[in-house]
């Protein structure tokens, strides 16, 4: 397999046309996947980027910044998108703009536009697909394929998570630190000092929207504070 080389910055300086995911089977996907498991992050960030930008996006919900440190120091100018369902913490709104300004970003948020009625309280079961999968739908529009903070050590449903696959768009989705442990985590935003969502020390291990989601109730479950009482686990944006 023959992959575009980027010789460049700033979103030019690319040797052929990117690919599509058309140019990919799911086997040659798995097979990625597997080879994917002995490389560092920055390398599947730099396949991601040679293979497909600048039709390449970066999602990120701003509990920390650890993606796009690594992103933008392979191609500073990619865009990365932040869903703003309206329903954010405060904490979270000024980690955006803490991001944005450290590093330059192209950033594209999606905004929610207002409703009568606010969908977590009259329609909870079907508020993360219309605000959020919703959002991601448009904001992936135009993108061959995009990359996800998602890691597999951060609930029981993802461990399996591959670190490239075919999401039910069909566009490629490249989940760079998949393999990573929380002290992997830590200690990069140590070693790098990158910006963390100050909800983090107020024990938020995993942070979402403010009316579903409280500190984390399970040590050993970062994602418990999620949609606390309630039979779900995911919002939606990571099924494959």
């Amino acid at each position: 397999m023959t992959n575009t080389v980027f010789t460049g910055v700033g979103g030019d300086g690319f040797d052929s046309q990117p690919k599509s995911p058309e140019d990919f089977t799911n086997a040659e996907l798995a097979d990625l996947s597997v080879e994917f498991e002995r490389l560092p992050a920055s390398k599947v960030v730099q396949w991601a980027v040679d293979n497909f930008a600048p039709h390449l996006a970066l999602t990120a919900s701003m509990t920390d910044a650890v993606l796009i440190d690594l992103a933008v120091q392979v191609y500073p100018a990619i865009e990365v998108v932040f869903i703003d369902t309206g329903y954010h913490f405060p904490e979270t709104l000024e980690t955006v703009e803490e991001v944005r300004r450290r590093y330059g970003l192209n950033m594209k948020i999606m905004t929610v536009a207002r409703q009568d009625e606010e969908l977590w309280k009259v329609d909870p079961e079907n508020c993360c697909s219309a605000v959020k999968v919703g959002q991601l739908d448009r904001g992936l529009l135009g993108k061959s394929a995009w990359m996800s903070g998602l890691r597999r050590g951060e609930a029981d449903n993802r461990v399996k998570a591959p670190l490239v696959a075919r999401d039910l768009r069909g566009l490629i989705k490249v989940n760079p630190i998949a393999m990573w442990s929380d002290e992997e985590v830590a200690g990069y935003i140590a070693d790098h000092d990158v910006p963390v969502n100050p909800l983090i020390d107020q024990g938020y291990l995993s942070i979402g929207c403010m009316p579903c989601t409280v500190p984390t109730t399970d040590p050993n479950d970062p994602r418990s504070g999620r949609w606390a009482g309630r039979d779900k686990t995911e919002c939606g944006l990571h099924s494959m």
